[in-house]
């Protein structure tokens, strides 16, 4: 298996830029494993098509306004982690600028570098923290092409959102409304998304691919909520990675928080869910693996075309999909 077994053909006229007007207005293709069937439909229509015994699974994290620039508007920082209120891990725009030693003024703080990783962030360390709500934007995806628009910050959050720290949405969830999401029997976990959901797998060999690490809680109730469901709808493949990952190391869910870096991509069998709420997800990503390991890549690549051929909306602004 190769990653370029993951690519396929993608206009630029069928990424989505903006959000529609209604979030249950996005179109859901349905696609069935056992028999390869392919059906178009809307997502308002979800409740009619997805088993009353399912437990939906949705990921709570909230999105914060992470891109913050300079008082000179010279330097571009987007907060990837924050070990205590005072340090910042950074990527940085231009980094020749940041080196060990620099300083950068955010409204009335200044920050040093103290550390460069391997990955090339910068450790910031503020004399006082940055107001993040105050000066911060979000930082869209780059696909989208454009800087955040105050509708933003609403429509590139879900409706749930109550835990701080994402850096992107999970956006399977963005087309739930909160009169469509009572309609179902759910339940929430945390996974604070990074940028590295946007980082391409660049190896042609996945298996050399250095996937990312994501913060998680799941709590007691939730755990318990799991272990008495009949079957489990993943709303997003964040939810899918923290399920999987805790169902490597029992048959049961427990209480748990850490971080995660499960790399999911065929052959993996998973085995924490039964079906999976998504978006349609970049060429050669790791989240286009994920549900190709779900559903089998020949399957996925087919949907994808008829998606294209059925100009579908793309990525995280885009329309959906359920698979059963």
């Amino acid at each position: 298996m190769k990653t370029s077994d993951f690519h396929y053909h993608l206009p630029d006229s069928l990424i989505a830029s903006h959000p529609l007007e209604d979030r249950a207005a996005s179109r859901m293709m349905l696609i069935r494993r056992e028999t390869g069937e392919i059906s178009h439909h809307h997502f308002r229509e979800l409740r009619d098509l997805l088993p009353p015994e399912n437990l939906l699974v949705l990921n709570d994290t909230k999105v914060i306004p992470a891109r913050v620039f300079s008082n000179d508007q010279g330097v571009e920082l987007v907060r990837t982690n924050a070990p205590d209120p005072d340090h910042w891990w950074c990527l940085v725009r231009p980094g020749k600028k940041m080196k060990i030693g620099r300083t950068v003024s955010v409204g009335s703080s200044t920050g040093t570098v103290v550390q460069i990783n391997e990955k090339g962030e910068r450790l910031i360390q503020w004399d006082q923290a940055p107001d993040i709500h105050k000066h911060g934007q979000l930082a869209l995806p780059h696909y989208m092409e454009r800087d955040a628009e105050a509708a933003d910050f609403d429509r590139y959050q879900t409706t749930y959102a109550k835990e701080e720290g994402a850096i992107a949405a999970p956006t399977a969830g963005l087309h739930f409304t909160p009169e469509l999401l009572e309609k179902f029997d759910h339940t929430f976990l945390t996974l604070h998304v990074g940028v590295g959901t946007f980082r391409p797998v660049k190896a042609e060999n996945p298996e050399e691919h250095e996937m990312h690490s994501e913060h998680f809680h799941l709590s007691g109730e939730t755990a318990a909520r799991l272990n008495e469901a009949q079957k489990i709808t993943a709303v997003g493949t964040t939810v899918t990675r923290v399920l999987e990952h805790l169902a490597r190391g029992s048959e049961t869910f427990h209480e748990s928080h850490g971080e995660t870096d499960i790399f999911i991509y065929p052959p993996y069998q998973l085995k924490a869910i039964d079906s999976l709420i998504t978006n349609f997800h970049l060429p050669c990503s790791t989240l286009l693996m994920l549900v190709s390991a779900f559903a089998g890549r020949e399957l996925m690549l087919e949907a994808y075309k008829k998606a294209v051929e059925a100009e579908y909306r793309f990525y995280s602004y885009g329309d959906c999909m359920l698979i059963l």
